[in-house]
């Protein structure tokens, strides 16, 4: 079986290595707290390489969230013209920061998998099956 693209297996939160196990156990929007699986369900990967890994990911979500935000300003000066006051801004910001904190959280942790990880040493060649 051919392994899935590496843009596809990110966008889907997969292995990193097989991609094609999960990396959360629980859906992006739910009424649960996201909870990764400790290790890939058809690799066995240990996706926490080192105690307290993923706190490296809070500063890929501080990057993502200057970037949303900057986004968001930008587009909200692009459709409502206001420029005097900042509350319309500050509004904006946090509503769509809130928002997309699933969305952060979650890409976050797979950046960092994916990019920024020189401790997991991946197989190109990977087959499971």
């Amino acid at each position: 079986m051919a392994k899935t693209p590496k843009a596809e297996a990110m966008l889907h939160a997969k292995c990193p290595r097989c991609r094609r196990g999960d990396l959360f156990q629980n859906t992006m929007y739910g009424f649960s707290f996201q909870k990764m699986f400790e290790f890939c369900p058809h690799c066995s990967l240990r996706y926490e390489v080192e105690p307290g890994y993923f706190y490296a990911a809070m500063y890929v979500g501080y990057a993502l969230n200057v970037a949303l935000g900057v986004s968001v300003g930008i587009a909200t000066y692009v459709f409502s013209g206001e420029l005097e006051s900042p509350w319309i801004y500050i509004f904006t910001i946090l509503l769509f920061s809130f928002l997309l904190a699933p969305v952060n959280f979650r890409y976050s942790r797979v950046i960092l998998l994916y990019w920024l990880s020189p401790k997991i040493h991946y197989v190109e060649h990977y087959d499971h099956d």
